[in-house]
């Protein structure tokens, strides 16, 4: 596996410069307390902790993360290490954008000052959260040697326990803590091999014992064929395509939407009328509107991309673009831009204690570095998971055609479960917030809902709703 050449230089140039940190700090970990953050008016009203966790045979790999302590009871309540997608994406995005006790005001950013205020709807009000950036490369993570910087599914999600395990022998008082392993996106993947090694740990006896009583996922990617192929019924049924365009494809492709004969010009045909259909919808919220992508990416962009030049399709993305405003005030883009500029100023990186010289431009996903996606499918490990004592939490927003929630629940059903609880709406504030199925294997159980009108990461569009969903299924109660 290669980098091209100005890749290598910097990939190697940055490796030195941690190198030769290391050496004069002798300090492959540390932690901070962290009271003010520039763009927030007055002291942090939670207590916030950032800090690096040396992972790897050598310590080579320097995982940042930040860790909120529980606004309620930090003793008690629940320890979530919480995944970022992507992959590669940095968690600060779960952080101010989705769970997080903070987020941007939203204004002009080219007149108004970047502003911090505190998100009423944080899960840190009910839980202590780990915010990972992983693996290495991502967010302000970074690798001594340029080896570390190569990564894999399996790798992710071995390094991403190894960060854990390391992590609570600095903190051992919350050991005793429920936990909880979370994320959402591309982290369906990854979340269920670090809860499958803990439960193989715990069974082969490992200390010291984690207290893991489950795992939490929201619109996650499971089984990357069986995602994408679900996206030509979720448009049928929400009436992005026709009747006619959906009966002509489903027979013409005969169900397979990825790996599509180039010799099949009937089903090229029909997904070529699916595309002029859904085309300029923004794939992870249908209602949002389309708009430039910014410099960044994941893995269910690469995923769309790579479905459509398998098929012969054109995707409308740069040209077919070119005449929307880019100041459309509910551009994903646009609000991304804020964390960019956050997190690149001088003054945030010394507020939050990032060590200098480790990191170049930050940005919400590193597309740079190696990563190889060799688990194409995670179903297996929920399989064996199933098998657990353990809970499970598994929510879609439902307007999200990048990972929809027919293909979720497919995956859900095919466990061969016992129904509990069959298919009904939930409520927040006495209004239908979605829809919940409920479902359990002995001593292992799994609840599924749905958040009427979320996309792809569902706190984003609807923190309440997603809040009341947390804050019940934490407490046990019906969501």
């Amino acid at each position: 596996m290669t980098f091209s050449s100005s890749i290598c230089t910097s990939a190697k140039f940055w490796a030195w410069q941690a190198s030769f940190l290391l050496l004069l700090t002798n300090n492959g970990a540390s932690q901070s307390i962290i009271k003010n953050l520039p763009g927030f008016s007055g002291d942090l009203p939670f207590k916030l902790e950032t800090g690096y966790v040396s992972v790897g045979k050598f310590d080579e790999l320097q995982m940042f993360y930040y860790f909120i302590e529980s606004e309620r009871s930090p003793e008690n309540d629940p320890l979530l290490l919480w995944i970022t997608g992507g992959p590669r994406c940095s968690s600060f995005y779960g952080l101010v954008y989705e769970i997080g006790p903070i987020s941007f005001q939203f204004g002009d950013l080219n007149k108004d000052p970047l502003t911090l205020v505190t998100n009423p709807y944080a899960w840190t009000k009910l839980a202590n959260i780990i915010f990972l950036d992983a693996p290495a490369g991502t967010g302000f993570s970074y690798s001594t040697t340029l080896e570390g910087y190569i990564s894999s599914d399996t790798l992710h999600a071995t390094r991403a326990y190894e960060f854990l395990k390391r992590w609570l022998v600095t903190h051992p008082q919350f050991l005793a803590n429920p936990l909880y392993i979370s994320g959402d996106s591309f982290s369906g993947k990854i979340v269920p091999i670090i809860v499958q090694h803990i439960t193989d740990d715990i069974e082969a006896g490992t200390e010291p014992p984690l207290n893991l009583k489950g795992y939490i996922i929201g619109n996650p990617a499971t089984n990357t064929k069986g995602d994408v192929n679900s996206r030509i019924e979720y448009a049928h049924r929400m009436a992005l395509i026709s009747d006619r365009i959906y009966e002509s494809t489903t027979r013409n492709c005969k169900g397979e939407y990825v790996d599509v004969d180039p010799n099949n010009q009937l089903c090229l045909n029909s997904l070529q009328a699916f595309q002029e259909c859904t085309g300029r919808l923004d794939s992870e919220h249908i209602l949002a509107p389309l708009c430039p992508r910014a410099n960044d990416y994941d893995e269910l962009t690469v995923l769309e991309m790579n479905w459509n030049w398998k098929a012969g399709i054109s995707l409308p993305v740069e040209d077919t673009l070119k005449d929307f405003p880019s100041s459309l005030q509910l551009c994903r883009e646009d609000r991304i831009r804020y964390s960019v500029v956050w997190a690149n100023d001088i003054n945030v990186r010394k507020a939050l204690n990032i060590r200098e010289g480790t990191k170049g431009e930050w940005a919400k996903c590193n597309r740079t570095t190696p990563y190889t996606f060799d688990i194409p499918s995670s179903l297996e490990y929920h399989r064996n998971l199933s098998k657990k004592s353990l809970r499970a939490l598994v929510y879609s927003g439902d307007h999200d055609m990048a990972i929809p929630y027919i293909s979720t629940l497919a995956w859900i059903e095919s466990l061969n479960l016992t129904l509990e609880d069959d298919w009904k709406p939930w409520f927040s504030d006495d209004q239908v917030a979605g829809y919940t199925i409920y479902y359990s294997n002995k001593e292992y159980n799994l609840t599924y809902a749905t958040i009427k009108g979320g996309g792809h990461t569902a706190p984003e569009y609807n923190p309440k709703e997603c809040f009341d969903m947390f804050n019940r299924w934490l407490g046990h109660s019906p969501i």
